[in-house]
C-alpha cells in the first residue's frame, strides 16, 4: 500500500486537518473520565451543587467540542478518501489504455475491471477508517494508560495481564485471515470472468440451450467465493467475542481491585470510576486496531494487484524521438517479418514480405489459423514484429509515435464494435470534428443510407450497448461508415464484409474503390468474390507466403488459392 501514497499527495492538507481534529477528539475523551470523577469525589460526596453545575457544565462543553471534531474529521477523511479513490481509478485507467494486446492477454479483462472497481473501492474504505480510527487508536491507548496510571499505579497491573491478550490474538487472526482474503479476491476475478461470458454470450446460451449448464458454472464460481467468504467471516467474527470477553474480565477485575483499595482508603470512587472509563478507552483502541486487522489484510492484497497493474509496463512503448514522415503517403511494405504469439511453439506467421501500394487494393486470403488478422494486427503497432520491419511511408512503425501511425489508419476490426449513442456519434468517433455532409457521405459509401433513414430518427437514432439493437451487417457497414469518415492514408478491412448479402458487398466495393483511389487498401477476406478483383493478392497458408499475384495468376500458379475458389465457385464462375 506504500506504493500507492504518491496519489495523496493532492489530499495533503485535509488529511492533515484531520489529524488535528482526531487529536482534538482524543484529548476531549481522555479529559471526561476525569472531570467526571471531580464531580462524583468533590461535589457528590461533599453535597456542592454550585461545584456540580460548574463542572458539569464545561463536562457538556468538552464533550460538544469532542462531537464537532468528530463531524469534521469524518467529513474530511471521506473527502480525502474519495478524492483519493478517484484519482487512483484515473491512473489505473489511463495506464491500461497504453496496454498492447498482449498486456490485456496477461491480466485478463474481468480482472483489470475488478481490480478497476473493487479493489480500489476496499482501499478506499481502509483509507477512511485508517485517518479515523489508526490515528485515533494509539492515542487513546497510549492516553488512557498514562491517565489511568495517574489514578492508580497498582490498578493498572490489571491491563498490564488483559492487554497481551488482546495482542496475541489480534496477530494469531490477521496472520491467518491474510491468505484467506488474497485467495477472496482471485475468487472474485473467477466470478466477474463467468458473470461477463454469461452476458455477452447470452445469444450463444439460449440458442445451444445451455443455461442450466452456464447456471452451474455460475453457482460453482459463486459458491467458492461464498464459502471463502465464510471462512474469512468465521475468523473475524472470533475476534469481536475475544475483545469483548477480555474487556468485561478486565472490568470485573477492576471493580474487585478497586473495591478493596476503596475500603482500605487507598483510592477513591471517583477514581475508581474514571478507571474503568480508562480501561475501556484502551481496550476499545485496541477493538479498533482489530477492526483496522480486519480491513487491512485484504486492502493490503487489493493494493499489491493494483500496483502489478501499475507497473506493467506496456511492450509498444514510443520512442523518444519520433522519425518525420514526408515521403509517399500510404505505402505499407513489409521486410521478412515473422510474429509468434507469446508462450506459443511455432510463429504466427514467418518471413513475410511484401508491398502495398497507394491507389491499388491488395488482399489477403487463407485458411482459418494461417495468420491474416495477425499480420494486419502489426501495421497500426497492436504487436510489435519479432523480427524483420513493419514500413509505413517508408518508415519503420517502431520509429512513429503510435498517434501519429494510427492516424494514418482506418481500421476495421473483424468484429464489428459499437458504442453506446447515436449512429451520427458512432460515426464521428473515427473523425471527432466531421461535419454533418461528411457523416452522410462515408455512411452512403458504406450502404447504410437506406436503414439509418428507415430508423424514426434516422442519424440520431440510439444504438444500445454493444449495438444489440442492429444486425451484424448494419453493425459491419456502420464500423466501415466509421473508417471511411476518417479519410486516411491506409485502408484495413479485417474480413469486414462477411455479414453482408452479395449484393450490398458489389455495391459497397464498387463505390469503396471510387473513394479510395488515393489511397492504400488491405482487404482480409474469406469469400473470394470479394477480393476477385483486388490489384493484388496475398495467400496465407500455415503463417506463410503461398503466393502474390492477380486473380487469374494465382489460379494458374498457387495450389492453395485454387483449392479456395474451388470450394467457393463453379467453373463457370471461375472461367
Amino acid at each position: 500500500m506504500l506504493k500507492l501514497t504518491k496519489y495523496l499527495r493532492p489530499f495533503q492538507q485535509p488529511i492533515y486537518l484531520v489529524l488535528v481534529l482526531v487529536l482534538l477528539q482524543s484529548l476531549a475523551e481522555l479529559y471526561l473520565p476525569t472531570l467526571m470523577a471531580d464531580i462524583v469525589d468533590k461535589g457528590v460526596v461533599t453535597g456542592d451543587t454550585d461545584y456540580i453545575w460548574k463542572i458539569g457544565g464545561f463536562m457538556l462543553l468538552v464533550a460538544a467540542g469532542g462531537m464537532i471534531c468528530s463531524i469534521a474529521a469524518s467529513f474530511f477523511s471521506a473527502k480525502a478518501a474519495s478524492g483519493f479513490g478517484k484519482l487512483l481509478r484515473s491512473s489505473v485507467f489511463s495506464h491500461v489504455s497504453k496496454f498492447s494486446l498482449h498486456e490485456f492477454d496477461q491480466l485478463g479483462t474481468s480482472s483489470l475491471i475488478t481490480r478497476t472497481t473493487n479493489d480500489i473501492t476496499q482501499i478506499q474504505q481502509v483509507l477512511v477508517m485508517m485517518l479515523r480510527m489508526m490515528a485515533m487508536a494509539p492515542m487513546m491507548c497510549i492516553g488512557g494508560i498514562i491517565m489511568a496510571y495517574s489514578k492508580d499505579t497498582k490498578l493498572t497491573l490489571v491491563l498490564a495481564v488483559s492487554l497481551p491478550v488482546l495482542v496475541i490474538a489480534i496477530v494469531i487472526i490477521a496472520r491467518k485471515g491474510i491468505p484467506l482474503f488474497k485467495a477472496m479476491q482471485v475468487k472474485l476475478d473467477k466470478l466477474n470472468r463467468v458473470l461477463r461470458e454469461n452476458l455477452t454470450g447470452i445469444r450463444v446460451i439460449r440458442s445451444f440451450n445451455r443455461a442450466d449448464h452456464e447456471k452451474k458454472r455460475f453457482n460453482e464460481a459463486n459458491w467458492d467465493l461464498t464459502q471463502t467468504a465464510i471462512k474469512v467471516n468465521k475468523l473475524m467474527a472470533a475476534m469481536m467475542p475475544i475483545m469483548m470477553l477480555v474487556l468485561n474480565l478486565s472490568t470485573v477485575a477492576i471493580i474487585w481491585f478497586g473495591g478493596l483499595r476503596i475500603s482500605n482508603g487507598h483510592m477513591q470512587v471517583g477514581d475508581m470510576m474514571a478507571f474503568i472509563q480508562y480501561a475501556m478507552q484502551i481496550m476499545f483502541s485496541f477493538v479498533m486496531l482489530s477492526m483496522m486487522f480486519v480491513m487491512i489484510p485484504r486492502a493490503s492484497v487489493s493494493a499489491v494487484r493494483i500496483n502489478e497493474v501499475l507497473e506493467t509496463l506496456a511492450d509498444i512503448n514510443d520512442w523518444s524521438v519520433s522519425t518525420s514522415v514526408e515521403s509517399v503517403r500510404g505505402l505499407v511494405e513489409f521486410k521478412d517479418v515473422t510474429f509468434s504469439y507469446p508462450g506459443a511453439e511455432m510463429p504466427a506467421i514467418e518471413n513475410i514480405s511484401f508491398k502495398m501500394i497507394p491507389g491499388e487494393v491488395t488482399a489477403i486470403i487463407g485458411g482459418t489459423g494461417s495468420g491474416k488478422s495477425t499480420l494486419i494486427n502489426l501495421i497500426p503497432r497492436f504487436y510489435d514484429a519479432e523480427s524483420g520491419t513493419v514500413l509505413v511511408d517508408g518508415v519503420d512503425v517502431r520509429e512513429m509515435t503510435q498517434e501519429r501511425l494510427r492516424e494514418k489508419i482506418g481500421f476495421v476490426p473483424q468484429q464489428a464494435v459499437l458504442f453506446t449513442g447515436t449512429i451520427s456519434e458512432n460515426i464521428r468517433y473515427g473523425k471527432e470534428n466531421a461535419t454533418e455532409d461528411e457523416v452522410k457521405h462515408a455512411a452512403d459509401i458504406a450502404q447504410a443510407t437506406d436503414f439509418i433513414s428507415a430508423m424514426d430518427e434516422g442519424f440520431d437514432a440510439k444504438i444500445a450497448q454493444g449495438g444489440t439493437n442492429v444486425s451484424g451487417g448494419q453493425k459491419q457497414r456502420l464500423s466501415i461508415a466509421r473508417a471511411l469518415v476518417r479519410q486516411p492514408e491506409i485502408y484495413i478491412f479485417d474480413d469486414s464484409f462477411s455479414a453482408l448479402d452479395f449484393k450490398t458487398d458489389a455495391k459497397l466495393r464498387s463505390a469503396l474503390k471510387q473513394e479510395t483511389v488515393d489511397s492504400t487498401v488491405l482487404i482480409v477476406a474469406q469469400r473470394v468474390s470479394t477480393i476477385m478483383d483486388a490489384d493484388q493478392i496475398i495467400v496465407l497458408d500455415n503463417g506463410r507466403i503461398s503466393g502474390i499475384g492477380t486473380h487469374k495468376e494465382l489460379l494458374d500458379k498457387s495450389p492453395v488459392y485454387r483449392e479456395i475458389v474451388m470450394s467457393q465457385l463453379s467453373e463457370e464462375e471461375i472461367a
